[in-house]
Order: structure tokens, then sequence, then C-alpha cells
């Protein structure tokens, strides 16, 4: 399947400025994974670990609209044109 992967601002100096880009894969685990193989610096920015590959802590990622962690998070199936996005964690402030 063909998929659009939508990238944050932090990530898109690895993929040479793009802030989408076409990914082959079947489960949204097999897409990213294939991101980071053909950009490899992305690598550290998504997942924990080269040999475990789960997802950083502060990561999200989004199938069209739903967070995967409330589906089968990387096992989560993908279709012809959707959309994953991947959203870093924001936090921080001041709290009054």
């Amino acid at each position: 399947m063909s998929v659009d992967v939508r990238l944050p601002t932090v990530l898109r100096q690895h993929a040479a400025g793009q802030s989408i880009v076409t990914i082959q894969g079947s489960t949204v685990g097999e897409v990213l994974s294939k991101l980071v193989k053909e950009y490899p610096a992305m690598a550290d920015q998504i997942f924990s670990s080269s040999s475990d590959r789960s997802l950083h802590r502060f990561i999200n990622v989004y199938l069209n609209d739903d967070d995967v962690r409330y589906i089968d998070n990387l096992d989560t199936v993908v279709k012809e044109n959707d959309v994953i996005s991947i959203l870093p964690a924001v936090a921080g402030g001041e709290h009054r």
C-alpha cells in the first residue's frame, strides 16, 4: 500500500525539507521502518532503539485521525491512500 507520511517540522530537515513523503507498507510499523531506512537520520527521533523498534514515548503516531496506540499500535494495518502523521508530544509551559 502507498501511504503518505506527514512529518513534523523537526523531522523535515532529514527528508530534504519535505513535509509529506510517500512510503509503501502494510502496517504502521512497516511504513515507519521503511521511512527510517530511506531517511536514516530520523531513526533516533522516532524509535527508542534500533533493536526493538518501539516508538519514543514522546512521539505520537496517528493513522488518519486515530491514535495508533488505541488501535493496534505499530501493527495497525494501513490501506491505500491512508495518511500517517507523526507528532512530537508537546509539554512544558509555566504553571501559575
